[in-house]
C-alpha cells in the first residue's frame, strides 16, 4: 500500500458539493483510487426573519442527516475523476394552513460527478498547488411527494482551490459556483456560492508508521439566491458563515475526519429555519 505522507488538498466538507474524496486529497501517483465514507448531519427548530430570531409557536423544525460514498481514481497526479452518491434522511415540521405538519423522506440524492485538475509545485520543505473542478449533478433523487430529496435539475458547479503546506502549517482556500437548472413540477433552486477555508497545524507525524494528526480550524460562507415559491425541497435562500475545529487522523493509506461547526452569521432572504450547527466524521481509504 502506498504512503499517504501529506495532505496536499486536505479539505472542508462544509458545502457538500464543492470537496472531493478523499478528504480533498487523492492518491499522487498513475491509476491510484480511494473512497471514503462520509455521514453529515445539520438542522434546528430555530426560525429566522433575516438575521432576527422569530417567535415559533407552530413548531416548525428541519434536520437533515446524510451518509455519502465516494470515491476518486486518478489517471495521473494532475488528473482524476470522482463519484459521490448521497443517502439522504431528512424530517421536517413545516406550516400549511397555519398548522404544523410532519414531514420526512429517505432515499437517494442527487450523484454528483466531477473532474478536479490539478497543478503541484514543491520548493524546498513547501509543497502547493491549484486546483480546478468542474462538476456536474445529475437529478437522480426522488423530485415528486411533499418533501422531495431533489428539485430535479441537471446543475453545474466550478470550483478554483489552492493549498500550501510545510511540515508544521497546513493553509487550504476554495471558492466555488454552483448554476441550477431548470427543475420540475415548476420547481426552480437558486444559484450558490461561496468559500471555504482550512488553517492550521500539522503537529505531529511520524515516518515510521506513516501516522499523524491535523488540528485545523474551518470558516465556510455560502450564498444561496431564494428558491421559487413552487419549491419543495430543504433549499433556502440567504447567507451564511459556519466556522469551527477539525481533526484529522491518519496512518498509512486510511484517514479519519471529524468535525464540529457552529454559526457565525445567518441572513434568511425571507421567513425560514436556521440550519443550525453542522456536524460530519469521515473515514477514507487510498490505494
Amino acid at each position: 500500500m502506498k504512503t499517504l505522507i501529506g495532505f496536499v488538498l486536505l479539505a472542508s466538507s462544509a458545502n457538500i458539493y464543492a470537496h472531493q474524496p478523499v478528504m480533498d486529497m487523492a492518491p499522487r501517483w498513475a491509476e491510484g483510487y480511494g473512497f471514503q465514507f462520509r455521514t453529515e448531519h445539520y438542522g434546528s427548530n430555530d426560525l429566522i426573519k433575516g438575521s432576527s430570531d422569530v417567535s415559533n409557536p407552530e413548531g416548525l423544525k428541519r434536520y437533515v442527516t446524510t451518509v455519502w460514498l465516494e470515491s476518486v481514481y486518478t489517471f495521473n497526479r494532475n488528473i482524476r475523476a470522482t463519484l459521490k452518491i448521497p443517502y439522504i434522511d431528512q424530517r421536517r415540521t413545516t406550516s400549511l394552513n397555519g398548522v404544523g405538519v410532519r414531514q420526512k423522506n429517505t432515499g437517494i440524492g442527487d450523484v454528483v460527478l466531477a473532474l478536479p485538475l490539478k497543478r503541484y509545485k514543491n520548493r524546498g520543505s513547501v509543497t502547493q498547488n491549484w486546483g480546478f473542478t468542474p462538476s456536474l449533478r445529475m437529478p437522480t433523487g426522488e423530485s415528486s411527494g411533499s418533501f422531495p430529496l431533489s428539485d430535479g435539475s441537471w446543475d453545474a458547479g466550478l470550483s478554483l482551490s489552492y493549498a500550501w503546506e510545510n511540515p508544521l502549517i497546513y493553509q487550504f482556500y476554495d471558492l466555488y459556483y454552483w448554476k441550477q437548472g431548470s427543475g420540475r413540477h415548476a420547481m426552480e433552486t437558486g444559484d450558490s456560492w461561496g468559500v471555504d477555508i482550512n488553517i492550521g497545524l500539522h503537529p505531529w507525524h511520524s515516518n515510521e508508521t506513516d501516522t499523524g494528526v491535523f488540528l485545523l480550524w474551518d470558516v465556510s460562507a455560502h450564498h444561496e439566491e431564494p428558491p421559487n415559491t413552487r419549491n419543495r425541497t430543504t433549499a433556502s435562500g440567504g447567507d451564511r458563515v459556519h466556522t469551527g475545529p477539525v481533526l484529522v487522523v491518519y496512518r498509512d493509506n486510511l484517514m479519519i475526519r471529524a468535525e464540529y461547526k457552529f454559526v457565525a452569521y445567518e441572513n434568511a432572504d425571507r421567513f425560514g429555519l436556521s440550519r443550525g450547527s453542522e456536524v460530519s466524521i469521515a473515514v477514507g481509504v487510498t490505494f
